[in-house]
């Protein structure tokens, strides 16, 4: 045999003995784990309910999109639209442009323009708009620590933190608050 025959072949046996140690050593994911960045479900152009304690609606939400994380059960929602419901009916609509509702449904963060509406006929029909919202629906609580801005009829107040009881339509602002006044004569 040639020195370029047995060349090749050396050659050839340290090529196997590669690939076969690259093949063995290579990082395979171990079966059963989970990827942190997959949802485990996705919902497109859904709504959903969800009750409370009692089995009264606690609230509702629209959207083009949520996904659902499956490490904390959490959901990640797309512009939703929740629905707060009140007595007779009527229902809070907030607005933003992402959402995260925890796995119970006891805490929603807005984020992003939100836009909070009251219940349409109510007696104080209230505006307001911030940055970011945590609302507690158990609690019929609102609350942040950005600038917010409410809106009613005759008058516009804005201030930074807010704090909101849903039921009762009562809110206080934390500071920095600016309040103008429209009488009906100026309108």
């Amino acid at each position: 045999m040639s020195w370029r025959a047995t060349l090749g072949l050396v050659l050839l046996l340290a090529a196997i003995v590669s690939g076969w140690s690259a093949w063995k050593n290579r990082d395979v994911p171990a079966p059963g784990r989970v990827v942190v960045d997959r949802s485990d479900y996705v919902m497109r152009d859904f709504e959903m309910i969800a009750l409370n304690g009692d089995g009264r609606e606690a609230v509702a939400v629209r959207a083009p999109l949520m996904e659902r994380n499956p490490q904390d059960q959490t959901y990640t929602i797309t512009t939703p639209l929740f629905l707060l419901p009140e007595e007779e009916g009527r229902s809070w609509e907030l607005r933003s442009r992402t959402g995260w509702l925890s796995a119970k449904g006891e805490e929603l963060r807005l984020q992003g323009d939100v836009h909070g509406t009251s219940p349409a006929g109510g007696a104080r029909k209230a505006d307001f708009r911030t940055q970011t919202l945590n609302v507690f629906p158990d609690r019929d609580l609102a609350m942040t620590d950005d600038v917010v801005t409410v809106t009613q009829p005759g008058s516009r107040l804005s201030g930074r933190g807010f704090e909101a009881n849903l039921k009762t339509k009562d809110y206080q602002f934390k500071s920095q608050v600016r309040s103008i006044y429209e009488p009906r004569s100026a309108r």
